[in-house]
């Protein structure tokens, strides 16, 4: 079992290595994920998606969540083959949280290599999309 702590990570590289361990049969822990942050200018990152979210119809879907712990977990969806047995046990041994749960405060966190880049010029964190989306998490930043 591995806890990664997603603060500062690029969302898609961290999605990409995490869905590469998953796979390997690796079971893993997410904390944080609102710290996490999307490359690009803001305004463009957040109509992307308001696009995602109202592609959607309220009762029949295809249904995109607003928390920042349900998109981390549907960016690594999205990479799987989760129609399939293998990708779908992949995605079962997936656990993302906001913050710390207290049951993972006092395990050793770790930084995803690929995804912890120089700090980007032009990002958002994932926290303030969630809030654009209607997301009710509070400022956690």
């Amino acid at each position: 079992m591995k806890v990664i702590d997603a603060e500062g990570a690029v969302l898609g590289r961290l999605a990409s290595s995490l869905a590469k361990s998953l796979l390997d049969g690796e079971e893993i822990i997410v904390v944080n994920a609102e710290k996490a942050i999307i490359v690009g200018d803001p305004d463009e990152v957040i109509m992307r998606y308001l696009t995602k979210r109202r592609l959607n119809h309220p009762r029949k879907g295809p249904h995109f969540p607003r928390m920042p712990d349900r998109i981390v977990k549907r960016t690594v969806r999205g990479m799987l083959p989760y129609k399939q047995p293998r990708g779908r046990d992949a995605l079962h041994r997936l656990r993302v949280y906001m913050g710390v749960p207290k049951e993972y405060a006092k395990e050793k966190t770790e930084q995803v290599d690929v995804s912890m880049r120089p700090a980007p010029e032009k990002f958002i964190t994932l926290n303030r999309v969630a809030m654009e989306l209607g997301a009710k998490v509070g400022d956690l930043e």
